[in-house]
């Protein structure tokens, strides 16, 4: 045992501190949004409460090993039932699903809260459609609505403000999507026909990558898009500029939506 932990101690030293920061995480990206710190715990805990079932099973196994083993050729006593050990193994795994229920509750409920009494300034309707996405920013002070997209091609890009509070509608006018961003630890499923809702404020600038996390058809995996967080004031002067390239109102998708101009090539079928 003691040179295993010698081993992992030298194999630590020769990581970079990067290394072990995405070891702590579990994989994890690091948290560029509020809600994307409930998540990182929940993994955590989970991947915890994992390594200390799998420990305890390991040293029962061996304990077995080692105090059962075969010593002679006598045959061991045979029980039709051992009460004890029955009640255990059938408690024991109750526990833990209530213990990582409650926490998986207490985390949801966190991640999903929606503040009626603080409603975001910024709002973006967010519409999923085969195959990319429109980026609708609703009642911006100052410009109004206005819209971006892309195509597979050349992929939509959003912009956020770091550190305000954010509403996002999801909307979808054929099937189902999915909204995921992985530097904000948090996903939500597109429906058609229904309007999906939920807000986060980015904690940090920069460049980080949007997807679909749900197969949607044939050209899913370009399904991407580009998050841009930036400060409120180079978020304003992008709106600005939306607004002076006659981007504005809602673009909601559907049969004639912005989003599919360009998508059909020679030899592929896209939706028109």
């Amino acid at each position: 045992m003691a040179s295993l932990v010698g081993i992992a101690l030298l194999v630590a030293s020769g990581c970079s501190t990067e290394q072990l920061d995405t070891w702590k995480r579990g994989g994890m990206p690091p948290p560029a949004s509020d809600r994307a710190t409930h998540t990182l715990s929940l993994w955590q805990g989970a991947w915890i409460a994992a390594l200390a079932v799998g420990v305890l099973v390991w040293g029962l196994i061996i304990w077995a090993v080692i105090a059962y083993r075969r010593r002679d050729d006598s045959v061991p006593a045979q029980v039709r039932y051992h009460l004890p050990i029955e009640i255990l193994y059938s408690a024991v795994p109750f526990v833990i699903i209530a213990v990582l229920f409650f926490f998986t509750v207490r985390d949801q409920n966190a991640i999903l809260k929606v503040d009626k009494n603080d409603p975001p300034t910024n709002v973006v309707n967010v519409v999923g459609q085969q195959w990319s996405w429109t980026f609708n920013y609703e009642n911006a002070p100052g410009v109004g609505t206005v819209w971006e997209t892309g195509t597979p091609e050349h992929l939509p890009t959003l912009y956020l403000p770091v550190g305000q509070k954010v509403g996002f509608k999801l909307n979808s006018p054929d099937v189902v999507h999915s909204f995921f961003i992985p530097a904000f630890l948090f996903k939500m499923d597109v429906f058609p026909g229904k309007t999906n809702y939920f807000e986060l404020t980015p904690t940090k600038e920069g460049e980080f990558a949007g997807k679909c996390a749900e197969l949607c058809g044939v050209y899913h995996s370009r399904m991407l898009f580009t998050v841009h967080v930036v400060s409120k004031e180079e978020y304003a002067a992008h709106l600005r500029q939306l607004k002076a390239k006659g981007q504005t109102g809602l673009n909601t998708g559907g049969a004639a939506s912005r989003t599919q101009q360009g998508l059909q090539t020679e030899g592929e079928g896209g939706t028109k």
